[in-house]
């Protein structure tokens, strides 16, 4: 691929010159060639299955690779334009444009026009296109000028329009296992042609260090692995090396991305579950791959409030001292309130009536418009309005016996009175319980 998005043509995808193979990252000359030394992905790749029967029998098709950052995605494009005898274009949409998109296609006629052959176009990071970038190829892919293969980190139901979506299968990519991980270092540093061979060895606890840094991700598995070569004067990769190029990696963690929710998602969703050690664990895999926790606190305080609501009304009030606590001490010591604030939700009675009850209310106040408040309820600060009949008729609820004016309407004139409310029987929501079902036995005898 060129810079500033220009088409990159591959006569021949996978041979390269002995000299000019060694000047190229490790990562891309380990790339693999064929569907045997291609790791992970075993849920799309295995016999029988849809995409390697497409592989294998030279059919493309348009499709999303989506999946982490390392899974494959661009080598899978490449076999497949190889394996379909395709001419290949690649593109990113970080530096590419429409005028990129009009210059691959001409590409892409003048060689059907000149070999016959077909061509794979694939766009990484297809995301980052708007929708009229991602309409530009529609009519291509439409006519069989282009077989689309795009590939893209996040998720595509949100950042892909619904016209290439519909003219494109989405295969789902999951992050490498460590063993897989182990399996791929350990072909680089037996492959004398393409690897490092001979020339380095590293023992076991070693090369696992560095599949664990990777995260998941083969690009940073064997990046690793050769910075640590670069660094190593004799022929063992020592394991103080390792920990060097290793250290200071964050976990896999995209703010205000796929992973990002996901996460979040999972914490809430431990939290309303009252897992106590799930919600741990989520909350400091999120801290652990870099989330401000002042955006976890401000999540947990939703969760008191939609979650557990009056079955522990403590709940809120603890969620904002670690708020403020995470404020004052800043990271990393205020992130214990945080663990403390977490736990204690996970393990309070839980309640979603209140906010239940604010959507009915919410859905009925949009429903019925503005009504009028009922005179009796109106302030009356001045004479005028007095003599208008603001608040006349108001019972004043402390003058009643129990400080309740049983048989009051609060209701509009033109609504009829509503129950949003239904406390569970969980935690503070059985008194509150009992106690409204106390009040509305003089209010049903009034009426």
């Amino acid at each position: 691929m060129l810079a500033g998005g220009q088409v990159s043509e591959l006569t021949d995808l996978f041979a390269t010159v002995a000299d000019e193979a060694a000047e190229r990252p490790l990562a891309d000359r380990m790339r693999p060639t064929d569907l045997d030394n291609f790791s992970g992905q075993s849920h799309l790749l295995d016999d029988g299955k849809p995409l390697r029967r497409a592989i294998e029998q030279g059919r493309a098709h348009s499709m999303v690779f989506w999946g982490p950052p390392g899974t494959g995605k661009t080598t899978l494009a490449r076999m497949i334009a190889a394996t379909t005898d395709s001419h290949f274009i690649a593109l990113s949409a970080v530096m590419a444009g429409v005028k990129d998109i009009r210059s691959a296609v001409s590409a892409a006629e003048q060689h059907r026009q000149m070999s016959g052959r077909g061509t794979v176009l694939f766009l990484d990071e297809v995301h980052r296109f708007n929708k009229a970038q991602q309409d530009a190829f529609l009519p291509f892919v439409e006519n069989g000028t282009l077989t689309f293969i795009g590939a893209t980190t996040e998720n595509p139901s949100f950042e892909l329009n619904n016209a290439l979506l519909s003219r494109a299968r989405v295969y789902v990519l999951k992050t490498l296992g460590e063993n897989e991980l182990l399996g791929i270092l350990r072909r680089a540093l037996a492959d004398n042609e393409r690897g490092l061979g001979a020339a380095y060895e590293i023992a076991d606890n070693a090369l696992q260090l560095i599949a664990m840094a990777a995260d998941g991700d083969a690009r940073r598995a064997l990046n690793l692995l050769e910075l640590a070569a670069d660094l190593t004067d004799g022929k063992e990769i020592e394991e103080k090396t390792v920990k060097e190029v290793a250290s200071g990696g964050r976990r896999r963690f995209d703010k205000q991305g796929e992973y990002f929710y996901d996460q979040i998602s999972a914490l809430h969703k431990s939290v309303r579950g009252s897992d106590p050690d799930a919600s741990l664990y989520w909350l400091m895999r999120m801290i652990d791959g870099g989330c401000d926790p002042l955006y976890v606190a401000r999540r947990m305080i939703r969760v008191a409030s939609e979650d557990i609501g009056n079955a522990d009304p403590r709940a809120l009030r603890l969620t904002l001292d670690a708020w403020e606590t995470l404020e004052r001490l800043g990271s990393p010591e205020g992130e214990l309130a945080l663990a403390q604030a977490v736990v204690y939700l996970a393990c309070a009675a839980k309640s979603n009536a209140v906010y239940k009850a604010a959507k009915a209310a919410q859905s009925d106040a949009q429903e019925f418009g503005s009504l009028d408040v009922p005179m009796h309820l109106r302030n009356a600060p001045t004479r005028l309005l007095k003599e208008l009949g603001y608040g006349e008729n108001y019972r004043y609820a402390h003058d009643e016996q129990g400080a309740i004016a049983a048989g009051e309407k609060y209701f509009p004139d033109d609504m009829d009175p509503r129950t949003y409310y239904h406390p569970v029987p969980r935690g503070l929501e059985i008194k509150i319980r009992e106690k409204l079902a106390e009040i509305k036995k003089p209010d049903s005898r009034k009426q």
